[in-house]
């Protein structure tokens, strides 16, 4: 169940990064319209809404076409996906299938999630980042409360892994091969070096390892953002001594504005020795951050990871890496506007705790005591 994937780093591709759902929701769908082969659509969120219409009957205009429409969702992270919808696609010739809709007979399983964000269009374009389809990450449906993420749109060989990755979790899911064979994607010149690292579930952790590698081995620059910070005892290590070199280590983290306000609340009880070892934290104000996004010197690693040992241990999760200082351009520039609109914390005592936090940790420990131990049986 939890087999490694394993890919090289592949030249020739182009990266560009859409950093409002405006941006990547408008550049998905026009995709979508422009297929002629196939599409694959792989996602963890997934709720019935403003945008869940757009996508719906684009999707369903497609394969009225003749396109191939594959669609995997994730069966908790859909349950907001009503019938009506439901049925709207099927009736559409949309091929929909849900990952692990195992019931409580089957606890320990139904924790196996597929957090994954992929959209794949005739293997010329991709789209992968943080994103759901749902209201939530759209400027257009919540202008007030929605979520800050971003997505890369993709194009180039990588693709052909991408469509290697959608494939073996079809086949988890489906009980059958995926019968949409690669396009051999064109490099693009000139080009950019990229590949793509994944998670199958059950404590697999060679995405969490590459980030390691490259932040030990950084010599400028550090900078993550993400939304749920729970991260392992060896990310904390390689941060602070990162930090400790002279490397300018930085969080952009989630600030008042979640969706976990337990998770977030232990995971401020790891601030103080990340600060005094001189990592600086920045915590959005404005909206719910669920961006996530790893930018060491020049080399960029986005995707659906939040790098909390949660997803370590549970889900199927994916980041495209890009090697690029074209690309980490773009990515240090949405960092700065984010650190721009987030209060700064640079030393211990600016952090203020919750008399709850405690309390929460302790449960945050339990339950990852309880899930070590039931991924321990499932690989068994």
């Amino acid at each position: 169940m939890n087999s490694r994937f394993r890919t090289s780093v592949r030249e020739g591709n182009r990266f560009v990064l859409l950093g409002e759902g405006h941006d990547f929701f408008s550049r998905m769908l026009v995709a979508i319209d422009g297929s002629q082969r196939y599409i694959l659509a792989e996602f963890y969120l997934v709720e019935s809404g403003q945008v869940m219409d757009r996508f719906i009957a684009a999707l369903t205009r497609a394969a009225t076409r003749g396109v191939r429409v594959c669609a995997l969702f994730d069966a908790v992270g859909a349950r907001g996906l009503g019938e009506a919808d439901r049925a709207q696609l099927r009736t559409g010739h949309v091929d929909l299938v849900f990952y692990n809709a195992a019931g409580w007979w089957a606890l320990p399983r139904l924790f196996l999630r597929d957090h994954r964000k992929l959209l794949i269009v005739d293997g010329t374009v991709g789209f992968t980042g943080g994103t759901g389809l749902a209201d939530m990450f759209s400027p257009n449906a919540q202008p007030d409360s929605y979520w800050l993420d971003c997505v890369v749109e993709i194009a180039g060989p990588v693709l052909d892994d991408w469509h290697m990755l959608f494939a073996r979790s079809w086949k988890r899911s489906a009980h059958r091969e995926l019968d949409v064979l690669p396009r051999a994607s064109p490099a693009v010149r000139p080009g950019e070096l990229g590949r793509v690292v994944a998670t199958m579930g059950l404590g697999t952790n060679e995405l969490e390892h590459s980030i390691i590698n490259r932040v030990r081995t950084a010599n400028t620059r550090v900078w993550i953002a993400t939304a749920y910070f729970w991260p392992s005892s060896r990310l904390r290590r390689a941060l602070r001594g990162a930090a400790r070199r002279g490397v300018d280590v930085r969080l952009q983290l989630a600030g008042p504005h979640t969706d976990a306000p337990a998770a977030r609340g232990a995971g401020r009880l790891f601030y103080a020795r990340l600060l005094s070892s001189g990592v600086v934290i920045y915590e959005y104000q404005p909206r719910f951050l669920h961006t996530k996004l790893v930018l060491c010197d020049d080399w960029v690693s986005m995707g659906s990871s939040n790098l909390d040992r949660w997803g370590v241990l549970w889900n199927l999760d994916a980041n495209q890496e890009i090697d690029s200082a074209a690309f980490a351009r773009q990515a240090e520039t949405m960092f700065t506007q984010t650190f721009a609109a987030s209060v700064t914390l640079r030393q211990a005592s600016d952090v203020v705790h919750h008399w709850s936090v405690p309390f929460w940790r302790l449960i945050a420990r339990a339950i990852l005591a309880w899930s070590a131990r039931a991924v321990s049986r499932l690989r068994r």
